[in-house]
């Protein structure tokens, strides 16, 4: 079957397929979830290279999983948000024990560009604030303002309730704001 034409499949569908040994369907589902999963690691964890290796790891637990995979009992998306963020999570723990001092500043190798500066400076910014926040915080204002994932999702992904989420994600934002009120004139954000 060709890639393209697998494009109006489900999820669940493709994966059952994929168990059943259909290598397209694997190479379809994986163009499909792949982009989601490197987004949400790579904010969660703020490092590309980390980010990469929570993606191998989640899709090989999805692979792994296929055989055994229930249709209709979660999304697949869902599924794999989950394990997504219980990976950052785990890489999280593990980096509280290094100073921040022992982990390098990235390094920026495109040339410095007048009208991207601002731009950069607010993601930074926002970036820090992010890194800042309680580590379920974080997750729920990602998954929310970030992934565009509804809070019943949210809940989902993250194993608590609705309501929790959406406690989760104000307190975040208010955090965000505290945090970064004072950097409003320096980023171009006051009237």
């Amino acid at each position: 079957m060709a890639l393209d034409a697998l494009n109006d499949i489900s999820d669940d569908v493709l994966l059952v397929l994929y168990a059943n040994g259909d290598r397209t369907a694997a190479s379809a589902l994986t163009l499909r979830l792949t982009p989601m999963v490197f987004s949400l690691a790579s904010r969660v964890l703020n490092d590309p290279t980390e980010a990469e290796d929570v993606v191998q790891d989640a899709m090989l637990r999805l692979w792994k999983m296929a055989p055994d995979w229930r249709q209709g009992e979660a999304k697949v998306s869902t599924w794999l948000y989950r394990v997504t963020s219980n990976l950052c999570t785990d890489r999280l723990r593990k980096r509280k024990g290094i100073g921040l001092e022992q982990i390098a500043e990235p390094e920026d190798e495109r040339p410095p560009m007048d009208s991207r500066l601002q731009t950069e400076d607010r993601a930074v910014a926002l970036r820090r604030a992010l890194a800042e926040l309680p580590d379920r915080q974080r997750q729920a204002v990602i998954l929310r303002h970030f992934e565009g994932l509804a809070n019943p999702d949210i809940a989902e992904v993250l194993r608590v309730s609705v309501a929790a989420v959406e406690s989760l994600i104000a307190r975040g934002k208010r955090n965000l704001a505290r945090l970064l009120a004072g950097q409003k004139a320096e980023l171009g954000l006051e009237e």
